[in-house]
């Protein structure tokens, strides 16, 4: 398998085509500034020698040493053998609500959107341990399968809006039911659930699925995210807000008592975010304390730095711009390789 260790300075490279736009700018100029003395093919019997293709040449081959170099700097390698890598740690599958009243504005700066950033601090804490992600309204689809790659998830989590189920309403059971199929065959592995939602508009069997997970060894915690007092709920333009069937806007409220019953039947806690806490220290101190059991992986583990035979084709080509003159010498004059201007 191949990769750059340091692909960010593979953006360098942008700087050879701005080189050559200034070199083709600057030799116009050049060819300008000549012809004001005179006729181009009289000046050329006064400087012999020059050749510009010569010029172009040297040029060339510094741009081509140059980009070797940046690609050198991004040290590619490249990994030959597959090795299993044994960690210890547990699966946790996250459920976020992604119905319309997560919308609402009474933590700031959305319901919807502070769960998401509590969510993406949680996966970096992570070390060793596996993360999958379901997002629910009406129903509940899987976004992210588990996974131990965390810059995926994070990228997974960052998309989620209230667009992606059709479906409005709270099923929770639903999320827990496809969250129970989502994690490994692992019998070993510790495995744990976190619901975040507003609790609101409820439906379904939550308690009961939640009791189903707890007797298969899986615990259940869930986060409330909103406020008793509630808040108005933006509408998809952003320029107004939801109302119901009479046009009266309407509040939505967060309901803890349904998530306290699906932690509580889950074996697991219930913790309530405010507009200062989301409640993930609290959380993430519950999850250490689940048992970590062996998961393996398969990863890429010998990697080879690459980059030096591509350093000594660079010196190569540094020492060949030295060895070509942009003029003719007494030892090359016979040579006829660059046509002259």
């Amino acid at each position: 398998m191949f990769r750059f260790a340091n692909s960010n300075i593979l953006f360098l490279l942008f700087i050879i085509p701005l080189l050559y736009a200034w070199f083709t700018l600057y030799r116009r100029g050049q060819k300008k500034r000549i012809s004001e003395f005179g006729e181009p093919r009289l000046i050329s019997v006064l400087m012999p020698g020059f050749s510009g293709a010569k010029v172009l040449l040297k040029f060339s081959i510094i741009m081509v040493a140059v980009a070797l170099l940046i690609i050198a700097l991004a040290r590619p390698q490249y990994g030959s053998k597959l090795r299993e890598v044994k960690q210890k740690g547990i699966e946790l599958i996250i459920a976020l609500d992604v119905s319309n009243s997560m919308r609402a504005t009474d933590i700031a700066p959305s319901r919807l959107e502070r769960s998401k950033q509590a969510v993406s601090s949680l996966i970096g804490r992570m070390a060793d341990d596996q993360v999958g992600l379901i997002v629910f309204a009406g129903d509940a689809y899987t976004q992210l399968p588990i996974t131990s790659d965390y810059s995926t998830a994070k990228l997974f989590i960052s998309n989620v809006n209230t667009e992606m189920v059709s479906r409005q309403g709270t099923a929770i059971g639903k999320a827990i039911s496809l969250g129970m199929n989502s994690f490994t065959q692992n019998e070993k592995t510790s495995k744990a659930m976190v619901i975040i939602s507003d609790g609101e508009n409820h439906e379904g069997d939550a308690v009961e699925m939640a009791k189903n997970a707890a007797e298969k060894g899986i615990k259940i915690f869930t986060i409330g995210i909103g406020s008793g007092e509630g808040s108005l709920i933006p509408d998809k333009s952003g320029r107004g807000f939801v109302t119901d069937k009479q046009g009266n806007p309407v509040t939505s409220r967060m309901d803890p008592d349904m998530l306290v019953s699906i932690a509580n039947a889950g074996g697991g806690k219930y913790f309530s975010a405010s507009v200062t806490n989301v409640g993930l220290n609290d959380l993430y101190n519950e999850l250490k304390k689940l048992e970590k059991a062996l998961i393996q992986k398969q990863t890429y583990s010998e990697y080879e730095d690459q980059f030096t035979f591509i350093v000594f084709a660079a010196l190569v080509l540094l020492l060949l711009d030295i060895l070509v003159l942009e003029r003719k010498n007494k030892w090359f004059g016979n040579f006829k390789l660059f046509t002259e201007l």
